[in-house]
């Protein structure tokens, strides 16, 4: 927690309390379902919601914007970013059922107003968003097939509207393909080992019909 506050510290005091009750939350429902692997729960404010939040070093999201996380899991980066943006709507979707559940029980219990949890392939989803976010669910690639029809036309961010990536290690290979491609090395905001070779991706995307 105080990895969180070192580097936003700016919080309200509710927000404050939010971050801090992610830790029994996520260890309580990681006892029924297993959402975090067992080494990474007690890492969980670098490992989950501060790369979550490396996001938010890249990018402000302005009130009003809408925000698709896709292949949430437990709800990263989605649900640290809502705490944090209150006034930026956010649609998380899985796949998987009982990672939605998770997602819908911490978010119920934070009384996140902000977020909406579905059990959803991205290519069904409906609507269209200001960016989409995601933690490396797969290559880059397939993932812009899967929502490059999702992007609003008109963009309001210092950044143009598109995808924000979490991923780590070399992507030269993987981002050749997409030239307009940004990486942002999260080495230069937070000093944690574990952020070596994470990074954020923003690849801006052109509304297509």
């Amino acid at each position: 927690m105080d990895e969180i506050i070192k580097y936003f510290p700016n919080l309200t005091e509710l927000q404050k309390e939010q971050f801090e009750k992610l830790d029994f939350l996520y260890h309580d429902w990681n006892e029924k379902i297993n959402v975090i692997s067992r080494k990474d729960i007690d890492a969980l404010y670098t490992k989950h919601i501060l790369h979550s939040l490396g996001i938010a070093k890249v990018m402000k999201f302005e009130p009003g914007a809408y925000v698709l996380d896709v292949g949430t899991g437990g709800g990263f980066p989605g649900i640290p970013l809502a705490i944090l943006f209150p006034e930026t709507r956010f649609y998380l979707i899985d796949v998987i059922a009982k990672k939605i559940k998770v997602v819908q029980g911490v978010v119920d219990a934070l009384e996140l107003k902000n977020v909406k949890a579905e059990q959803l392939r991205a290519e069904n989803v409906k609507g269209d968003f200001d960016f989409i976010v995601s933690r490396a669910v797969t290559n880059m690639p397939d993932f812009v097939s899967w929502v490059k029809t999702k992007i609003k036309k008109q963009h309001k961010h210092a950044l143009k509207n598109g995808i924000l990536y979490l991923k780590g290690g070399d992507l030269t290979e993987e981002l050749a393909a997409f030239p307009k491609a940004t990486e942002y090395n999260l080495a230069d905001f937070f000093e944690d080992e574990f952020f070596e070779t994470k990074k954020v991706v923003h690849l801006p995307l052109k509304f297509v019909v």
